[in-house]
């Protein structure tokens, strides 16, 4: 049976599935709001690929709606949905993928979909490298690149086994294939001695998790720097910045909840010399540690589009923007540059952040009234936080104590 494409009912005008006379392709993104926003920005046409109740369906600029099977449980049919929406447009429409797994999803199936999508990405080797640390530690040893020591741990490694100078950070090899499955808080989490790395290993046995271990450095998540990037398909640097997490939910090893835009050079130049090194087209962001000499240490490469490039095309550099150029073709013209200080929040989570430092909500709260950008809440396009983030919030917390109190 065929597949329905709905249209966004949340919008305040009726649209169909195709663009409008003379407009351009559908730019289909993978995800979250903070990627439609910058193609908002640019005037691109947006279609959306994301689960059901993924607040970027509320937005005003996700034009169509298309069901998104589970990647990790169904690639095919994920596959052939993308297929089918891009077989009713007059002109391809170009992926960006915003997640892991559909970074994976688009890789593995990049021959079916390139006789109908647009996208451009790295080789499919690379993108299995830096989708899973053990290999990604392989890739930093031949290519000479600054990663902290690392080794594979399971089930059956003993503390006596890991070579690595304590303290360590243990997270998923993988998250695609068993985030789902790794149940304590935060990316990662921190063994101060092998005693704890012995409590986290009983933890990877009960949950049937392969894991990596790397030597910590010090300093908290504020210390963390990112360096994003568009490197076009003929190896051209299209447009770049630097960044600052400020602060994570949880505080440690956790999601970003507030970040800054910055000008680094030091920052530059490394990321610069990483991606020349392993050879990467395609959009970037490179995550690396400021230890407390100064020095960088890189922690991952993740080459998918993602919450960063909503302050960083406010600041003047719109990595999506030029991404969406780029697959159809178009010059992008030379790099722009970025304005330091331009600040990203997302509300809720990042009140949690605050709380867990001791702080008082309203801190959060001034925040993310003088943010230059606001994760899912602008005032031309409200309903993604109004009926998406509040909407989910009532569902998970309200409507089951709703739902006790009635049953009592």
């Amino acid at each position: 049976m065929a597949v329905r494409f709905s249209e966004v009912r949340r919008a305040a005008r009726a649209v169909g599935p195709r663009p409008r006379g003379g407009e351009q392709p559908f730019a289909v993104v993978m995800g979250g709001i903070d990627v439609v926003r910058p193609l908002a920005l640019a005037g691109v046409p947006c279609a959306v690929f994301a689960r059901p109740r993924d607040s970027v369906h509320f937005s005003r600029y996700a034009r169509v709606a298309i069901p998104r099977p589970d990647p990790r449980v169904e690639p095919a049919a994920a596959v052939d949905r993308l297929l089918e929406f891009a077989s009713m447009q007059p002109e391809p429409p170009v992926l960006l993928p915003t997640t892991d797994e559909d970074l994976i999803l688009v890789s593995r199936a990049r021959e079916r979909l390139a006789a109908s999508c647009h996208f451009v990405l790295p080789t499919a080797e690379l993108i299995e490298d830096l989708g899973d640390k053990a290999r990604f530690q392989a890739l930093a040893a031949r290519t000479g690149l600054p990663v902290p020591r690392g080794m594979p741990i399971g089930p059956d490694t003993t503390p006596g086994d890991v070579a690595l100078r304590y303290p360590i950070i243990v997270k998923p090899t993988s998250h695609v294939e068993s985030g789902e499955r790794w149940l304590i808080p935060g990316k990662a989490v921190r063994a101060e001695t092998p005693t704890d790395l012995a409590e986290i290993r009983a933890h990877l046995r009960d949950a049937g998790v392969q894991a990596f271990a790397q030597e910590h450095i010090s300093g908290g998540e504020d210390r963390v720097e990112s360096y994003h990037v568009y490197v076009t398909r003929d190896g051209r640097i299209a447009g770049e910045f630097t960044g600052r997490k400020i602060r994570t939910v949880p505080p440690q090893y956790g999601g970003s909840t507030a970040v800054t835009i910055t000008d680094q050079p030091d920052l530059r130049r490394l990321g610069r010399d990483i991606i020349d090194r392993i050879g990467l087209i395609g959009v970037a962001k490179l995550d690396l540690k400021r230890g407390p000499d100064g020095a960088l240490h890189l922690l991952e490469i993740n080459a998918r589009y993602q919450l960063w490039h909503h302050p960083g095309a406010l600041a003047g550099v719109n990595l999506p923007a030029i991404g969406y150029a780029d697959a159809l073709g178009r010059a992008t013209g030379p790099p722009p540059q970025a304005r330091p200080g331009v600040v990203w929040s997302h509300p809720l989570h990042d009140a949690r952040a605050v709380r867990a430092q001791g702080r008082s909500a309203l801190v959060a709260l001034a925040f993310f009234a003088r943010a230059d950008a606001r994760s899912g809440l602008a005032l031309d396009d409200p309903m993604p936080f109004l009926r998406g983030t509040i909407g989910e919030f009532v569902r998970d917390r309200v409507s089951p104590w709703l739902r006790a109190r009635r049953s009592a």
